[in-house]
Formats: structure tokens, sequence, C-alpha cells
């Protein structure tokens, strides 16, 4: 599994761009699901790869945490998102929403700078979820959270759990639709 891992500040030059990134927010069925995006973002000729939240060393976001400083694993991380034009998030739901993982990376990311929507302005982004629940919810959630940073978040979503498997297909034609809103 090729999965781009960032536990450590970057010290050297950013790994070059790829037309779409995966970002996982879990290490089990998402970060699968996220593979299989990536194996259809390729077949479309488009570069991509897996970004696993889980691996990088970011404090729960809190105003102590951040008066305490901003921590050295998120200048990868940012550089890493910047660096790619399109993203993909998978997600499983907790509790009916978004998983801590995620909620903490984009609420330090959005502190970064004077301007809280400039990383996700404008960006392209498809969601999908594998839950063991319904799923909807955090997509909805999730839907409602990048719109309001001003992301552009393909009208299609993939939900999909144990006895409702993704289909290769609704993952093509995601990637197919994230590739037509980045153009």
């Amino acid at each position: 599994m090729d999965v781009l891992a960032l536990n450590h500040p970057m010290t050297s030059t950013p790994t070059p761009s790829c037309d779409v990134l995966l970002i996982a927010a879990s290490n089990g069925q998402n970060l699968l699901l996220a593979e299989r995006f990536a194996a259809a973002a390729r077949e479309q000729s488009q570069s991509a790869e897996v970004l696993d939240l889980t691996t990088i060393n970011l404090p729960l976001f809190t105003p102590r945490a951040q008066a305490a400083g901003t921590p050295a694993a998120l200048a990868a991380l940012q550089a890493r998102l910047v660096a790619v034009p399109r993203w993909v998030i998978c997600t499983p739901e907790y509790n009916g929403s978004i998983p801590p993982v995620l909620t903490s990376a984009i609420a330090w990311l959005s502190v970064q700078g004077d301007d809280f929507r400039a990383l996700f302005n404008g960006r392209p982004v498809a969601i999908a979820t594998h839950s063991g629940s319904g799923g909807y919810t955090v997509l909805t959630a999730l839907r409602l959270q990048l719109a309001h940073l001003g992301a552009h978040v393909v009208g299609r979503q993939l939900v999909s759990n144990k006895t409702h498997p993704a289909k290769d297909d609704s993952i093509a034609d995601l990637i197919s639709r994230l590739n037509q809103l980045g153009a």
C-alpha cells in the first residue's frame, strides 16, 4: 500500500505535486477506500497519493494547544495539501459526525495565516465514507464544513458499509466529476 505519512516536519523539498490527494481519516476501511480511489484516479491517467491522517502527530486543537505553538507536523501537512489541486476525503462516521482526527486537522489548518479559508477556498473536493452506521450524517456535516471553508464539493458522494460496499464504477465516476471541477 502506497500511503504518504507525514510524521516529521518537512526538512527538504516537498514531494512533487500529484493530481489528486486521497485523505483517509481512519486507518481501517476508509484507508482501504482511499486506496481504491487512488487506483481509480490512476486508471484515468491521473497521479494520486494517499495521505493517512492517523499517522500525523497533531495534538487535539484547543485554544491552549494553539497558544503553546504550532505543531511541527503541521507545516508538512499544509505544504502537502497546498501542492495538490484536488482532494478526496474518506472518513468514517463517529457518533453521527466527523471523527476527531479530521476535525482537529481542519481546525489546525484553518488558523494558519490571516485567512482561515485560504487552503480550502475554491478547492475541488469529493467526499466518501465506509461507516458501520449509515454514513450520511458524516457526509452532510463534512459537506457543510467544507462549503463554509469555500471548497467546491462534488455534488455526488459515496456511502458504503459492510452490507453495501463501494462499487468501482461509483468511485470512477466521482474521480471523473472531481476532475471536471478542477478543469
